[in-house]
């Protein structure tokens, strides 16, 4: 008998038994049903927050007096960009253009009522570009602006039922009945003794809280969009949110002027907020009335913040958090009370200007970045980080992942429009004409916001900036490219 052998026969059996013990404790899991050895993946689900005419006035983007403690936590669990902006500032149009990833043209994405399936019926949306690469798909609330837009690149579609404005008053349902938009009576504002889950955005949260639940238990991965209202018009939250803030502390914005420098065609009547009963049908808005709105305003995405924290509680408490990237966008800004403005349909950054977060497990800790973004970015950037390649050749943006690796972006610049305005943002400059069908501009604007924030002083038409418009104009055309007058 060779006991060498033997010895080295016995010590191998040992070695793979301790080897096989070793693989088995790692590959076990605690009490919390997590891997104790997790392992370096990507994550794969994607919830995306959109948020209806929020503005970048939050305490990540400098406004201390805003009360958004969900939304700082989350601020600082992401890549924060100080610099995107939405390719047209109205909910319809700007939708379509994210979620396809297509810039909007003369006669594409134009208002509000805009479908995405009927203006570009052969794009492949976001939803629709996962769907066909196995995500489970669900829409809740508002992502599209008409509901059954896009409808099969859903797996779910779901909106809550009732009256679109969300009245809770007894007076205020009486006098709007089920109306989808404004009429006569409607009052703008609404402060309300009521629960969270009496205006919809209380119900989509819990919709969405739900849907988590549901989705955890299924084997495939899951894109969840998440449409809340608020603070879109009317500003209706319940009281307990108008509580946080004193109206008597509220100010009107520093920009609270119409310089006669900058074109007439960069004003308008802010018709949206008109309708209401409760608002002067021309003329300026009253202080006081100003200030209650703001403060309505304020109300709102206090309320939405705490809807989205609970969504944001959910998915950490179903160990979903590590394995989901969270992207979070506004559709557009929002004037209030900028340039004696409200709403939005103008070129200013007020309304061009929007907050973004991108929290990616692992990869972003509260960074922020001025790369300048624009929404059409948004499509590319998540097909890349969920490792989907083939990407449909109409999206027009360019993914802003390389950032995560902390590298300088290629592209530093943007192009936004609405209607005939198209605003061409290069560094600190702001850059809009008013054109024709032809192509001929017949109104100008220009901002240096390295010495003008508020774009108050137009330099246009100032004879010492010709020739930094002559290249201004050119460089937008350039970057508009064929779909500058396209059909």
């Amino acid at each position: 008998m060779n006991i060498g052998k033997h010895k080295r026969c016995n010590m191998n059996r040992f070695l793979y038994i301790i080897l096989f013990l070793a693989t088995l404790l790692f590959s076990c899991k605690n009490e919390n049903n997590k891997p104790i050895v997790t392992q370096d993946k990507k994550p794969k689900n994607i919830l995306f927050i959109a948020v209806d005419d929020l503005r970048p006035e939050l305490n990540f983007y400098g406004a201390k007096h805003i009360i958004s403690p969900n939304l700082n936590k989350l601020a600082s669990e992401s890549l924060v960009f100080n610099r995107a902006y939405c390719n047209i500032p109205v909910c319809g149009a700007s939708r379509a253009s994210i979620l396809t990833g297509m810039r909007p043209t003369r006669n594409r994405f134009f208002d509000y009522s805009t479908r995405a399936d009927v203006d570009v019926p052969f794009a492949t949306s976001l939803p629709k570009f996962l769907k066909q690469n196995g995500y489970t798909t669900r829409s809740n609330g508002k992502i599209y602006h008409q509901i059954d837009d896009d409808s099969l690149a859903w797996d779910a579609i779901w909106f809550p039922d009732g009256n679109i404005r969300n009245y809770q008053l007894k007076k205020n349902i009486e006098e709007n009945g089920n109306a989808n938009l404004a009429v006569a009576g409607a009052t703008a504002f609404e402060m309300a003794e009521v629960n969270d889950t009496a205006y919809f955005d209380g119900k989509i949260a819990q919709k969405g809280i739900a849907d988590l639940k549901l989705l955890k238990n299924e084997k495939k991965p899951f894109f969840l969009a998440l449409g809340f209202m608020k603070p879109h018009l009317p500003f209706t939250a319940p009281k307990k949110y108008w509580d946080l803030y004193d109206r008597n502390e509220i100010e009107l914005p520093q920009s609270y002027v119409q310089p006669e420098t900058t074109p007439s065609e960069a004003f308008h009547n802010f018709g949206e907020l008109r309708n209401y009963g409760n608002i002067p049908k021309s003329g300026e808005i009253p202080d006081d009335l100003a200030k209650e709105l703001i403060h309505g305003y304020y109300a709102c995405v206090s309320y939405v913040d705490a809807q989205i924290g609970l969504v944001l509680d959910e998915l950490k408490r179903l160990d979903l958090e590590d394995d989901t990237i969270v992207v979070l966008w506004g559709d557009h800004g929002w004037n209030l009370g900028d340039h004696k403005l409200w709403c939005k349909h103008v070129t200013f950054e007020t309304a061009l200007r929007t907050p973004l977060l991108l929290k990616v497990p692992g990869k972003t800790s509260g960074q922020t970045t001025d790369a300048i973004t624009e929404y059409i970015d948004i499509y590319p950037s998540i097909a890349e980080l969920v490792d989907i390649e083939n990407v449909p050749k109409t999206v027009q943006g360019k993914s802003f992942v390389p950032l995560l690796k902390g590298e300088k972006s290629s592209k530093d610049w943007a192009v936004s429009k609405f209607k005939d305005a198209v605003t061409y943002i290069k560094g600190d400059l702001f850059y809009t004409e008013w054109i024709k069908d032809d192509g001929t501009a017949y109104a100008r604007m220009l901002f240096d916001h390295s010495t003008d924030s508020l774009e108050l002083d137009n330099l246009a038409e100032k004879p010492e900036y010709r020739e930094k418009v002559k290249a201004l104009s050119k460089d937008l055309r350039e970057k508009w490219g064929k779909d500058f007058l396209s059909e």
